[in-house]
């Protein structure tokens, strides 16, 4: 099973605009989770480009330059992200706001991370939608733009506009994206690279749809995946009946049990062929396969090649 393809075949596009004093963790949640996706999928699912006002170099506030592709004013793409920080009021609102009002239509979308929705509120960007921002400039966003819904959110999706409250938000927001348009197993994947599983299992955007059960099931999984269990044995663990764990992984990850687990077990034997020496029959019996025929043909079919391809790729 695959990862699911709900986009276009063309790599969808973010430019990002800068600013002096920009978090660079803002900025590294952002792209990193996108970076992390291609390399997963072996797709160009997403691209990104860096601009400033001007198209000169920005500083963050730890001090990183960054060189930008270009202006704003020479940008196009699917969704636009304005991303300041610290600072964000002394940015000048004329040339800015102008300027954001005329590459608007170029865009699909248009986003403010961290405080970029105090510059797009102030161009009359965000009037008649709900927003956030970062948490302590939220009280003076909602008194300052009445015309915008100001919520107390990490992120918020409304229509044509994306707000996100800070660094940490963003992460999470870039990982429910990717699962909205490529489907949450490439989004668990993606944050499983990024965290620690206790960490992953509090943040992959699925827990309206299994919950608990769900995150349990993927830690035994886990776990077992030299060994694996039985999709019975499984619920018993989990403490449910096996048609109850298989309607929540549905529900969740839109697909059974058994896809998930070998999913994730082809996904171990992924990482072993890449960064390891050991034989590929020594890698099928760590990823519970029985002899590494069984394994090769389940990873061509996932992958779209066989292990020894993919290792000679890679050296």
């Amino acid at each position: 099973m695959q990862y699911s393809q709900k986009t276009a075949s063309s790599a969808h596009r973010f430019d990002i605009f800068l600013f002096d004093a920009f978090s660079n963790h803002c900025l590294a949640n952002t792209v990193e989770p996108l970076r992390a996706a291609n390399m997963l999928s072996d797709r160009p699912l997403y691209e990104w480009r860096f601009c400033t006002l001007d198209g000169g170099s920005v500083q963050s506030s730890s001090g990183l330059q960054v060189a930008p592709h270009g202006g704003l004013a020479e940008a196009s793409g699917h969704t636009l992200i304005v991303m300041p920080s610290y600072g964000v009021r002394r940015i000048a609102p004329r040339d800015v706001g102008r300027a954001l009002f005329k590459v608007a239509p170029h865009y699909g979308r248009l986003a403010g991370f961290d405080t970029g929705s105090w510059l797009l509120a102030q161009a009359g960007l965000l009037d008649g939608y709900r927003a956030t921002i970062h948490w302590d400039e939220l009280t003076a966003f909602s008194e300052r733009f009445p015309d915008v819904e100001a919520v107390r959110e990490r992120f918020v999706i409304d229509r044509d506009r994306i707000t996100c409250s800070g660094a940490m938000a963003a992460f999470d927001l870039i990982i429910h994206l990717i699962a909205s348009d490529h489907g949450p197993l490439l989004a668990m994947d993606v944050t499983q690279l990024f965290m620690s599983r206790d960490a992953v299992d509090q943040r992959l955007p699925y827990k309206a749809g299994g919950g608990k059960t769900v995150n349990r099931a993927l830690a035994i999984m886990q776990d077992s995946v030299e060994a694996p269990l039985t999709i019975p044995a499984l619920a018993r663990a989990v403490g449910c009946t096996q048609k109850t764990l298989e309607l929540r992984m549905h529900a969740a990850l839109q697909a059974t049990p058994q896809a998930v687990y070998r999913h994730l077990r082809l996904t171990r034997a992924r990482q072993l062929v890449m960064n390891t020496d050991l034989p590929i029959t020594e890698i099928s019996q760590r990823c519970g396969y029985e002899n590494a025929s069984a394994m090769t043909r389940a990873f061509r079919v996932l992958f779209g090649h066989a292990p020894s391809a993919l290792r000679k790729a890679g050296g």
